[in-house]
């Protein structure tokens, strides 16, 4: 081979590493504020500081962990990541664009590219529509495939990526389980094939008994798909079995960050995310080898 051959071989090889580890999300210095009270009767008002200087960056294929207890701030980071709350300033970097930045059309077309997989599948689900209503909506919204008998293939698709019956998509979200109904709020995720998931405590509201089933398949879409995920969660069983690096939170600020794999060589630094260990259930065997069944 010439080397000019070898050189171009070179150069290809470092751009495909290069890719590999792109940055997909850069969140430099997000902060969230909230102002409370000074109501009618002209009380002092205050500032809840949900989000204080949050940096942090993600790459394309990686699962990021965000976890603290409640109220620490993980959900609204993530809110705000996705636009759904305004910053008070800072800015998320999306695929090399401010999202801040972006008109509300652009604002509209990028959200196509990152979707949300909300804690609560009933309420996130308009229980006046069907499961194929559901699932296909977001064609609707971003006017794409207007042809119905494609609409419906590509529901009958993705019933059956997300592990349900394709004569599902005639049911009401009353007549499922919940872990059937977050198996449709998955789907109706995948619908636009995102490049960045956020799961906002995924299981949290489901019987333990089919929490390792949607976790499983969260797994399974990844591998199959190359998503990007952004997992919120209380509970570093979760964190430890589907993430590749962890974020620890607490009053709207990180704390802690190390890969997953640090959790098993040593003990955590900081004293809250000692404390998150010993009160989480990953580290009661029982959870651990429920959540090993994993993929």
């Amino acid at each position: 081979m010439s080397p000019k051959g070898e050189e171009a071989n070179e150069t290809a090889a470092n751009k495909t590493s290069a890719n590999k580890t792109e940055a997909i999300l850069e969140v430099r210095n997000l902060v969230k504020h909230f102002q409370i009270g000074g109501g009618l009767f002209g009380g002092r008002a205050a500032t809840v500081k949900a989000v204080d200087g949050v940096s942090f960056s993600i790459h394309r294929g990686e699962t990021l962990g965000l976890v603290g207890e409640s109220g620490c701030g993980k959900t609204t980071t993530g809110r705000t990541i996705l636009r759904l709350e305004v910053p008070t300033s800072g800015e998320v970097i999306f695929e090399g664009r401010d999202m801040a930045r972006l008109s509300d059309a652009e604002l509209r077309g990028m959200r196509r590219r990152m979707q949300v997989i909300f804690q609560d599948p009933f309420s996130s689900l308009n229980p006046r529509m069907t499961v194929g209503q559901i699932i296909a909506e977001p064609l609707a919204v971003h006017r794409i495939v207007p042809d119905r008998t494609a609409r419906a293939a590509r529901v009958h698709e993705l019933l059956r990526h997300a592990g349900l019956l394709p004569t599902m998509a005639r049911r009401y979200p009353h007549e499922l389980s919940g872990g059937q109904r977050q198996r449709v709020g998955i789907a109706r995720a995948l619908m636009l094939e995102p490049k960045l998931l956020f799961l906002d405590e995924p299981t949290s509201a489901l019987d333990v008994s089919v929490q390792a089933e949607i976790l499983n398949l969260l797994v399974r879409l990844r591998k199959e798909r190359g998503f990007t995920y952004v997992l919120v969660s209380h509970d570093l069983s979760i964190i430890s079995h589907m993430c590749d690096r962890l974020i620890v939170m607490n009053v709207g600020r990180i704390v802690e960050s190390m890969p997953v794999t640090a959790l098993r060589e040593r003990t955590p630094e900081n004293p809250y995310t000692q404390q998150l260990l010993q009160a989480s259930l990953g580290y009661d065997r029982e959870a651990v080898e429920r959540y090993q069944r994993f993929d």
